[in-house]
């Protein structure tokens, strides 16, 4: 892991840190750019279908006998990573809750996404952006680009300025073999007064079927690299809406995991044939057992057999 004292590159990189490209090994297959879907279905094959969430809420951070600074958010991200990274898919450091520090809380996630891609362990940037033209393009920039030292394996993405709106980031995705998730259906009570609206049509079921054409481009491979954010907590709404995630051929982040109550036998029952894609997402269900990297790794490998 770096170290607190590592000097900074003029890009702002820790000295030594691996270029943002992500690992070697697992973008490139002779040459050829492996597309996300595929690399996460690897890693789901490998590790087990997990992703931890890396959320440093202030409470979690005084539980976990942190400040609420930059310190303790940089030594509670690293131990994370540290404990996790043996077990875990994924990391979904929520990015809010570094922007809250500020640019040198931003430069603390830039230490955390060198360090995946150092250990190997894929990452998703939840940032859940959303614009359009070249406001669209700059995010994509900013979270896609090869060599943009916030460059992760993927990013959350908001589509409710319409699915088009989200072309920049599709493609440098795309070209760049990395991914996105797309909100589709969460699991917040909010949610329903935009994603439910049009019921057997509904906002959701459209966005899920974008996603699914975009993915055409990915036939080749075990998962696209269009994922959809859905809430694992959803229960019957798949079904009363008429949403066939079966058909989406991409990855499906599924928050909830945990301590919001799911567990993978729900998941199991949710999902239904879609199942297999679904990538388990849990946050405080596992933070909770910190500071202590083996009550860390416990918790972890007990969240992964219940999915399995």
């Amino acid at each position: 892991m770096p170290n607190n004292n590592a000097p900074q590159d003029h890009d702002g990189r820790a000295a030594g840190a691996p270029d943002r490209e992500g690992p070697a090994a697992s973008l490139r297959d002779g040459g050829a750019i492996r597309g996300f879907g595929a690399r996460l279905a690897a890693a789901m094959l490998a590790r087990g279908p997990l992703c931890v969430g890396i959320d440093p809420h202030p409470g979690l951070l005084a539980a976990w006998g942190l400040e609420d600074s930059v310190e303790g958010l940089r030594s509670f991200s690293l131990t994370v990573l540290e404990a996790v990274e043996p077990l875990a898919a994924a990391i979904k450091p929520q990015v809010a809750l570094y922007e809250r520090h500020g640019s040198a809380g931003m430069a603390v996630l830039e230490e955390l996404l060198a360090a995946a891609a150092e250990a190997e362990v894929l990452s998703i940037a939840d940032a859940k952006r959303g614009d359009i033209g070249s406001t669209m393009a700059g995010y994509a920039d900013a979270w896609l680009r090869d060599g943009s030292a916030l460059a992760a394996d993927s990013v959350t993405l908001s589509p409710y300025l319409g699915f088009e709106s989200l072309r920049p980031a599709l493609d440098l995705a795309a070209a760049n073999g990395r991914g996105v998730f797309v909100l589709a259906l969460t699991s917040n009570p909010e949610g329903a007064s935009v994603q439910h609206v049009g019921g057997n049509e509904s906002v959701a079921k459209r966005i899920v079927e974008a996603a699914a054409q975009e993915n055409r481009r990915y036939a080749e491979q075990a998962l696209g690299s269009v994922g959809l954010v859905v809430g694992a907590t959803v229960g019957s709404a798949l079904s009363e809406l008429g949403i066939d995630l079966a058909a989406l051929h991409g990855p499906i982040l599924a928050p909830g995991l945990g301590a919001q109550g799911a567990t993978g036998a729900d998941m199991a029952l949710t999902f239904g044939a879609a199942y297999p894609a679904v990538l388990g997402t849990s946050s405080r269900g596992i933070l909770a057992a910190g500071p202590d990297i083996a009550a860390l790794r416990a918790a972890t490998t007990q969240t992964l057999a219940g999915l399995k």
